[in-house]
């Protein structure tokens, strides 16, 4: 498979003719819009930088579109989402930065709802946070999901986790790579450097990840930075 970062929480994921999204950007979000077909496009929080599923409709491609919790099987992919909190998008700054000028319709509103995803493709378990702000896992969650090969993790606080916050979740899940997210065009400044100064471990940053099942040999909470 092959996943590359198209700004925020947005990745997408490819195998073969398959196409995955996470969190595409809509046109009216803060950043720009993505605009590619998907398969399959997985929403966390509907929120216009995390909600563009018309943005992936493109093509000969329409995606089917999962955009809460629940357990889904599209095309032999078979995925989990459970639900969980986000604050993104709820303070008055945030429900102000949106294109079209109105605030979220969130906006009075203390928390949201957040889907946490988990893919299992290629043999491999992807696990995508989405704009998560609980510092744990659902007992759910937990006991649902196995070995994680790659987790994606927010670490631009402002309604997400705080750098350290994530890097202590991200450590508790143990997974073969750790891919950190909302740091480009979202998130406070010098959110990134902070996580990986946290961490204090050696980092790669790429521009895409192409990956196998056996290149996870010997990967323990490896992480690596995808650049938009």
């Amino acid at each position: 498979m092959v996943i590359t970062h198209h700004g925020g929480q947005c990745f997408k994921v490819t195998l073969g003719d398959l196409t995955i999204v996470f969190d595409p950007i809509s046109k009216n979000g803060t950043l720009p819009a993505v605009r590619f077909g998907a398969d399959i496009a997985l929403v966390s929080r509907n929120h216009p930088d995390m909600n563009g599923v018309e943005e992936v409709t493109y093509g000969d491609k329409e995606p089917f579109a999962i955009t809460g919790p629940g357990e889904y099987e599209r095309q032999g992919v078979v995925i989990q989402g459970f639900l969980s909190k986000s604050k993104y998008g709820l303070d008055k700054g945030q429900a102000k930065t949106s294109k079209a000028g109105s605030p979220d319709a969130e906006a009075s509103r203390e928390e949201a709802v957040n889907t946490i995803y988990a893919v299992d493709l290629e043999d491999m378990t992807l696990v995508h946070l989405g704009a998560l702000a609980d510092e744990e896992l659902s007992k759910e969650a937990r006991e649902s999901i196995d070995e994680i090969d790659v987790l994606f993790v927010p670490v631009g606080a402002g309604g997400v986790l705080t750098p350290s916050k994530a890097h202590e979740l991200a450590v508790s899940l143990e997974p073969k790579i750790i891919i950190p997210m909302h740091w480009n065009g979202m998130g406070e400044p010098k959110s990134l450097e902070t996580f990986l100064k946290d961490a204090g471990s050696a980092s790669e940053t790429v521009d895409k990840l192409t990956l196998k099942k056996k290149d996870l040999a010997g990967s323990d909470g490896s992480i690596l930075v995808i650049t938009p």
